[in-house]
């Protein structure tokens, strides 16, 4: 029976999350036939691929095209997002909280517009050289559909500009032969699930389980109108209190949230003492290297740690990283240099803008 780990703590996400902790004190796959949607009946009808939510221990059947259960077992496929057409999201509550301060008025002026468009298309050149490399290695690379995200959309409830489909770790979360499309709380991204339906669907009829959340409707009673934010030290000082800027009004999450160790999926931020009293080694990363005037619009330096492994001995780096190359190539692990630099900006390292759809391997307990 797969375990769900449900931890405090915040991150970009991570307030829309929060729903989470009052939920999964159970396995995980039964708290998504309570909670989701599922296409699930219809898979294990359709195909061979789907098992029984009783029989999680069972293998995936080796034709199956959806097989993941960690982080590190050997990459043989992943979804690696796009760049093209990315916008500014409007500046919003929930963008706000998700922020730096220093970048608010960059939100404010440019909502709805595209990013910088020569930082746009170098983005998308390194997002493209680290298919390229992806691909040297083995790796089969699928990509979400290019769309336009500067059209403007209004449901009953709100209306807003797309942002992009960069970060597939984001929306889509894989536990074995399921993908699980996660109800992300940011207004700007409602539409985003769309650019990946192509790839998802043919996942689908070659066998794999398909899962959609219950979509929100991102009413204003989602938000905190009134989130006292005014920094990023509120942002943490809030988080720790268990206050975020999405309520309780219905379930949202972003698929980033979840870490999947075999057996164990962890939500949200681990906690240290716990991985050194399942006698795991803990390393604490170097300082990053990224200059302070090289823009992070939705991040920080510390995608510096956002690697991706490609298995047990190889993990994809930033190239100008050097601190943190020696540090795994102390660990014996080898180092694959990309660089990524301005596709950071967007958001995210290499393991948000990929979703590792299928690794070589089983499901395994890791922590008992």
């Amino acid at each position: 029976m797969l375990r769900v780990r449900c931890l405090r703590g915040g991150s970009r996400g991570a307030e829309a999350a929060h729903y989470i902790g009052s939920q999964l004190g159970r396995s995980f796959t039964g708290w998504v036939q309570r909670t989701f949607q599922s296409t699930q009946a219809a898979a294990a009808s359709q195909n061979s691929c789907a098992v029984d939510d009783n029989k999680a221990t069972a293998p995936v059947p080796e034709d199956c095209p959806v097989s993941s259960y960690n982080e590190w077992d050997p990459l043989e496929e992943v979804i690696v997002g796009r760049a093209e057409n990315a916008c500014v999201p409007p500046f919003s509550v929930e963008v706000k909280a998700n922020t730096y301060e220093k970048n608010w008025e960059f939100y404010q002026k440019f909502g709805g517009q595209s990013f910088p468009r020569d930082h746009l298309k170098k983005a998308i050149a390194e997002i493209e050289e680290m298919c390229n490399i992806l691909k040297m290695e083995g790796v089969i690379v699928k990509r979400p559909e290019p769309i336009d995200w500067s059209v403007k959309y209004k449901t009953p409830d709100f209306e807003s500009t797309g942002m992009y489909a960069a970060m597939p770790r984001d929306i889509l979360l894989v536990v074995g032969n399921e993908i699980i499309e996660a109800p992300m709380a940011w207004r700007a991204r409602f539409f985003e699930y769309r650019a990946y339906r192509p790839v998802i669907k043919d996942y689908f009829h070659r066998g794999a389980k398909w899962t959609t959340a219950p979509k929100p409707t991102m009413a204003d009673e989602l938000y905190d109108q009134d989130y006292p934010i005014h920094s990023v030290q509120d942002r943490h000082k809030l988080a720790a209190q268990g206050k975020f800027v999405t309520t309780e009004f219905e379930p949202c999450f972003d698929a980033a949230d979840f870490i999947r160790a075999g057996r164990d999926i962890f939500v949200q931020r681990s906690q240290i003492e716990f991985f050194k009293k399942a006698g795991w080694t803990v390393i604490y990363p170097p300082l990053p290297l990224i200059p302070d005037d090289h823009p992070l619009w939705m991040s920080s330096k510390w995608l510096s740690m956002n690697v991706l492994m490609l298995d047990e001995k190889r993990v994809m780096v930033d190239a100008n990283e050097t601190p943190i190359q020696k540090m795994f190539e102390n660990l014996g692990i080898s180092t694959i240099k990309v660089n990524i630099r301005h596709a950071n900006s967007l958001g995210g390292g290499f393991h948000c803008w990929t979703c590792d759809i299928r690794r070589r391997g089983t499901l395994q307990s890791y922590l008992d």
